[in-house]
């Protein structure tokens, strides 16, 4: 019998619980009992594993967050903390892990698999950094973050302003890209492109020439410091510039149908690669469609920005 260990590491993302569910009852399905680690790694070091049932993820697909909980954990990037992990895993006899996060939780997953212990990892991170896939909860904080743009073009015409907001993103631009081009920002600013103040300035006084109440900018928090900008356009253009940091509240709140449904396939597919004895693997995957990648190439990898989506921004907000 198949005995299958899943937490979820570093930053929450909303569709974790319907892939912590999808992994959860898949097993149970296949006969495999499953386990959950509470407190991601750091659980994982303290012995935190508890046998889970078809009841243990009732009513969870909805909400976000994780209810296994997550943290960062210091201890884990040490030898002796992989090499307890390791221990806490073969005392109750689980032979599989899979994880369920970012690039650095994928890394983790990794260097277990080189103590021997098979790992499949499920890309979860509202940043869509992980390389060769599209990640849970993307779509939602893109949503998330639409919201909040289309809110604040309305106060922003009410009082003839421009608005920076602020999304989150640290070295990756992709959450900036999406929302900008869905909520029709006049400038996106993202980390892999240096600002163009010139171009900036002129599409704000280009839309003040032809009676526009108002400019939204997106800058993604790695682009440029939010409150420099800020001077910038009121030292070039005169115009009253307010900062919106959107924060955290991107993580929260209930996943899309978007989220919710590759989060339950990619959480399945992990299932199936380990009855197929495909370890040490990514799912990758787009919607409902997965497939499987050597975990080792993906934490090699780089991920390149959709520049033809910036490009289509520049047009389109002239």
């Amino acid at each position: 019998m198949h005995s299958i260990a899943v937490l979820t590491s570093g930053g929450d993302a909303p569709g974790m619980n319907a892939a912590i569910r999808a992994v959860v009852r898949a097993g149970i399905y296949n006969g495999c009992k499953v386990y959950g680690v509470y407190q991601g790694f750091e659980g994982l070091i303290a012995g935190q594993i508890k046998e889970m049932s078809l009841g243990s993820v009732a009513d969870i697909i909805h909400r976000g967050g994780t209810i296994l909980r997550t943290s960062r954990s210091r201890a884990f990037m040490t030898p002796e903390g992989r090499s307890r992990a390791k221990e806490n895993l073969e005392q109750a006899g689980i032979n599989n892990l899979v994880v369920i996060g970012g690039n650095g939780s994928l890394q983790g997953a990794l260097e277990l698999s080189r103590l021997g212990i098979n790992t499949i990892g499920i890309p979860a991170t509202i940043d869509n950094d992980v390389v060769y896939t599209r990640s849970i909860g993307f779509d939602s904080a893109v949503n998330t973050a639409l919201d909040a743009i289309n809110r604040i073009r309305d106060t922003a015409s009410s009082h003839g302003r421009v608005f920076i907001i602020q999304v989150m993103g640290r070295r990756c631009g992709e959450l900036a890209l999406f929302a900008g081009v869905a909520g029709g920002a006049e400038s996106i600013l993202i980390p892999e492109v240096e600002p163009d103040f010139d171009q900036i300035t002129r599409k704000i006084e280009n839309g003040l020439q032809r009676g526009k109440l108002h400019s939204i900018l997106v800058a993604a928090e790695g682009a440029y410091p939010v409150m420099d900008l800020k001077t910038v356009i009121e030292e070039r253009t005169g115009q009253d510039t307010r900062v919106t940091i959107l924060g955290h509240v991107q993580r929260g709140g209930t996943p899309t149908a978007v989220d919710r449904i590759m989060a339950s396939c990619m959480g399945k597919a992990a299932v199936d690669c380990i009855l197929e004895g495909k370890v040490n693997m990514m799912i990758s995957g787009m919607e409902e469609k997965t497939h499987a990648i050597p975990l080792g190439e993906v934490v090699k990898g780089t991920r390149t920005p959709e520049l033809n989506i910036l490009e289509i921004a520049r047009i389109l907000s002239i």
